[in-house]
């Protein structure tokens, strides 16, 4: 994750499908015995039980976080199948030892996740001050081996985060071949993952161009690469050209991380959702929460918290082609997890409590199971169509975004760790205020970045009035075709050139003469011009 440096692309494409499209099935009988967890066959990743495995989760911070190791149950609870945990080496950051990679997969196993566990301390070698090489990243997963041997059903291995930055870049083949073949040395039979060079995103192609020679020096041919998608990948054409070489070379490749934006432009998210599932490969997202210096809109949930998605947070878990809609359970929970069949039983039906012109709080009495409740699921039902709306590993849970004088019932599904379902509970019925308290407002607006096709926005939101405004509204009209893509500090919907955006539960409230900062891309045509007017709660609010 580094700025974005000019892209030469005038290698010619015949060299380059010619360096990905060599034989596989010339190369021989791998020297060591087939894989006993994990393993890759013609360019997928198989389960033991000879089914693909389709990664679908997001990145863990754990080793800055190390008291956050319940982030992983509320990861399972939103729906994910995998996590990728950031763990390091001791080179940068203290040093997570054996004792802890044994607690961290005994909690992913716990939580019926499938762990790809990375050593983050190689991020950017040869640009970045300090990071370590990988070789050495093969050396610290050869020290906590002992964690490891026998966990080749749920653990992959991701050598090293990122391993090469902009700077020598084109040493990572041989580096990546000598990592890979010192592990398997060592006695590693797990499904090895490496990334690309270029801070990850391998905007020189030095990981496409050789990935082919590098799957071929692993004796096991258990080996994924991972590509990281943000601002080299802008484009639909760029992210799908990408992966079909991979794909059309048989070559496993899988997106370890992406974000819906980032200081070196904007990733096409939808593409790469779109991409992903067409194709049916695996993808990993960026990150649960806990990000800093300067990206912390990349956070899902705030600050840990799993009832307070971020917009990036809802996106990679409920729209389309999101991880609610397209994750599915390992088969070695499923099927060798100790065939729990019985489903939960019905929670209570949910209390509404807290009702505002655009949120509701829920709480209900929680479910029993015979192994274990792992999280509920909260449902908009309306007539014979339910729609999802949040997860929680608790009995309660905020819902945000609604709208003003609007009726909504609502009501709860338990999930127990084999992914039983319960059957639904009773029903509430709420209807929200008719808009919130009504505010004396200004509103000042500004494009903080700008490319072609799309930009950046921050708009602050001033109370000018005297008391506190508790839960909001806020509308406007763009001028020019602007369009939303993702927002945070709230929750946006938008109809023609029509904006609302409705509060989120941490900036609902505004103190006298305080303010909140709500920040969103969007796309544009050739002219940006700025909005003429805005509403808060109804009310009409001053420039500023």
């Amino acid at each position: 994750m580094k700025s974005r440096t000019a892209v030469p692309r005038a290698a010619a494409v015949a060299a380059a499908l010619l360096g990905l499209l060599l034989p596989l099935f010339a190369f021989g009988t791998p020297a060591h015995a087939a894989p006993v967890g994990f393993r890759v066959e013609n360019g997928r990743l198989l389960e033991a039980s000879g089914n693909d495995f389709v990664m679908r989760g997001v990145n863990h911070a754990h080793t800055w976080y190390p008291d956050r190791i319940s982030s992983l149950a509320h990861i399972k609870a939103k729906g994910a199948n995998t996590v990728r945990v950031v763990l390091s080496s001791g080179d940068r950051w203290t040093r997570n030892d054996t004792a802890d990679v044994a607690n961290v997969v005994a909690q992913c196993k716990q939580n019926r996740l499938i762990c790809v566990l990375e050593v983050h301390d190689t991020t950017g070698y040869g640009e970045q001050s300090g990071a370590a090489t990988l070789s050495r990243a093969a050396d610290y997963w050869i020290g906590v081996q002992s964690a490891l041997t026998g966990q080749e059903d749920y653990v992959i291995v991701n050598i090293g985060n990122e391993p090469y930055g902009n700077t020598n870049y084109t040493a990572w083949t041989a580096d990546t071949k000598a990592a890979i073949q010192k592990l398997r040395g060592a006695g590693f039979d797990h499904t090895i993952m490496v990334d690309a060079p270029n801070w990850g995103q391998d905007w020189a192609f030095t990981m496409r161009d050789n990935a082919a020679s590098v799957f071929a020096a692993d004796p096991d041919r258990n080996t994924v690469f991972s590509i990281h998608m943000y601002g080299v990948f802008d484009t639909a054409a760029e992210v799908s050209d990408y992966l079909n070489r991979f794909v059309t070379a048989k070559l496993p490749i899988v997106v370890g991380e992406f974000g819906h934006d980032h200081s070196d432009g904007n990733p096409d998210e939808d593409a790469i959702l779109a991409v992903t599932q067409q194709l049916g490969l695996g993808y990993l997202g960026w990150s649960w929460s806990g990000n800093g210096g300067g990206v912390e809109y990349l956070d899902m949930v705030t600050n840990f918290d799993p009832n307070r998605l971020t917009s990036w947070g809802q996106r990679l878990f409920n729209g389309a082609n999101g991880i609610a809609a397209t994750s599915e359970e390992a088969d070695v929970y499923s099927s060798g997890g100790g065939g729990d069949t019985t489903a939960p039983t019905a929670p209570g039906a949910p209390a509404a409590s807290g009702v505002t012109s655009s949120s509701v709080t829920l709480a209900w009495a929680a479910s029993t199971d015979a192994v274990g409740v792992t999280g509920y699921d909260v449902v908009r039902v309306a007539g014979g169509t339910e729609t999802a709306v949040t997860t929680t590993t608790g009995t309660s849970a905020t819902l945000t975004g609604l709208a003003p004088a609007t009726s909504y019932t609502f009501a709860v599904y338990a999930r127990d760790a084999a992914g039983n379902r319960s059957p639904r509970s009773g029903t509430v019925a709420v209807t929200t205020a008719s808009g919130g308290t009504s505010a004396a407002c200004a509103v000042g607006y500004r494009v903080t970045g700008e490319w072609p096709g799309g930009f950046q926005g921050e708009i602050v939101l001033r109370n000018t009035g005297g008391s506190a405004i508790n839960g909001w509204t806020l509308r406007w009209t763009f001028p020019d075709s602007q369009r939303v893509s993702n927002l945070w500090g709230g929750t946006a919907t938008q109809s023609g050139a029509d904006v609302t955006v409705t509060s989120a539960p941490y900036t609902a409230a505004i103190p006298a003469a305080g303010s909140v900062t709500l920040g969103f891309t969007a796309t544009k045509g050739a002219a940006n011009p700025h909005p003429g007017a805005f509403t808060l709660n109804g009310s009409a609010c001053t420039a500023g």
